[in-house]
């Protein structure tokens, strides 16, 4: 029998780290290749991760919420046949043992509650867990957050842990604790502690994933000054041409043709006539991407929202991206997406008419710059203007809305992208053919 390592795999293209789920063995178990033993959180999509051969657990390096980076050593076993079933592994085995085990080594800093040069009188109480997960140091360094003042950010995590959340909505209320005085002075602004009445009801916790949408957004908000522009778009054409032709599309290639695949197709071409859309923040620096990867936004089962991605839309025919957005589609229902299915993408499309909603003001995906929302597409009395005169006709008309980040897209660009879209969903080639 020898001891080897279980180390953390990589799991997608620009994958550096994962969030431990839970364990479904525990110390001791004995194990079979490729058996599933934890739950790995990479973004919005959870891993699994088998055993790498057959033996015995013997020493579990990492807990559940710890943060890991990509081939760090998670596990510990022994090689060998497996000998009976009596300690085989099972889910929720570990639950018994954790609470034996103590707990994961952190980083951990003195923390002094005191600033000779504070200029502000604003005091909140020490954390007394000083447990700062590597997720938690790493968007403080990013942000120039000392340790000290770390420790004077409320904590909602378990045992008083610090939240990746706490960190964001902190920032977002402007660093109040930034210089936090040990003793609150006699005078100055103190920021008052409003006891809002949040009323009385059933108690739903939020679940992991939710978690991590509130806090993207909550990130995206604070990160990007979104500005939001709205266009209106005839899709009279594109609304004829689709039910003409979603029958015979689907007997030749076997896939339904829905709105996304056109949407997806002209936005692609939008993008690619302004390519600074396509492009992320990095510092000082823009980076403007080579690919156009399309992210949509997808409901899932649970009511979140998730977004695969169809990579270099621009380079792909009508059927191709139907088959994609389908598939993908269907692997959302299914809890089925890998991640990188839903990783890469340089500009996002939310279709808010799925839910019969006018319009909306979408919160960018980050590190994209801009995100379009789709309206309902609805029946509607328009004047159209034609040589002889105008006409009242009854046309097939959407609003199409975008955000998009004012560091980086100004209005004149913003402005006119948005009309490129709705050119293109306006003067849509009624004899395309596929």
């Amino acid at each position: 029998m020898k001891e080897i390592e279980i180390k953390l795999p990589k799991m997608g293209e620009s994958i550096e780290e994962g969030t431990i789920i839970s364990w479904s063995v525990a110390e001791g178990d004995e194990v079979e290749q490729d058996q599933t033993i934890l739950e790995v959180a990479t973004d919005k999509v959870d891993s699994e991760v088998p055993a790498p051969a057959n033996g015995t657990i013997t020493q579990i390096l990492v807990q559940p919420d710890e943060v890991v980076k990509v081939g760090q050593v998670i596990a510990k076993m022994e090689v060998g046949e497996i000998q009976s079933s009596k300690n085989k592994a099972t889910p929720k085995t570990l639950e018994k043992e954790t609470s034996k085990k103590t707990a994961p080594k952190a980083v951990k800093k003195p923390v002094s509650t005191s600033n000779s040069n504070s200029s502000s009188s604003y005091q909140i109480n020490s954390n007394q867990n000083t447990f700062f997960s590597p997720l938690v140091v790493s968007i403080a360094k990013q942000h120039h957050i000392s340790f000290e003042e770390l420790a004077r950010i409320p904590a909602t995590g378990n045992e008083g842990r610090l939240r990746k959340s706490d960190i964001f909505k902190y920032l977002e209320e402007g660093r109040p604790a930034q210089f936090a005085q040990p003793v609150p002075e006699a005078s100055g602004f103190q920021v008052p502690n409003l006891k809002l009445d949040k009323g009385k009801g059933k108690i739903v916790e939020m679940d992991r994933m939710r978690q991590m949408i509130a806090d993207h957004m909550v990130f995206s908000k604070h990160t990007s000054p979104h500005v939001t522009a709205y266009v209106e778009a005839d899709l009279t054409d594109m609304v004829n041409w689709r039910n003409a032709n979603k029958k015979a599309f689907q007997e030749k290639y076997g896939e339904k043709l829905t709105f996304t695949p056109l949407f997806v197709e002209a936005v692609a071409k939008a993008v690619k006539d302004f390519p600074m859309i396509n492009v992320s923040v990095d510092g000082k620096n823009i980076i403007v991407k080579e690919a156009i990867n399309i992210g949509m936004a997808t409901a899932l089962p649970s009511g979140n929202l998730i977004v695969p991605v169809v990579k270099n839309a621009d380079q792909k025919d009508l059927q191709t991206v139907a088959a994609e957005v389908n598939a993908l589609a269907e692997k959302a229902r299914n809890n089925k997406l890998k991640h990188d299915e839903t990783s890469g993408s340089t500009f996002t499309i939310s279709n808010v008419g799925t839910f019969g909603s006018l319009m909306g003001t979408p919160i960018i995906n980050q590190p994209e710059v801009a995100i379009l929302a789709t309206g309902i597409i609805k029946k509607r009395a328009e004047v159209m203007e034609y040589e002889d005169g105008d006409k009242i006709e009854i046309r097939q008309m959407m609003y199409l809305s975008l955000s998009f980040d004012h560091r980086v897209v100004d209005g004149f660009l913003g402005g006119s992208f948005l009309r490129r879209v709705a050119d293109y969903f306006e003067d849509f080639d009624v004899e395309k053919t596929f």
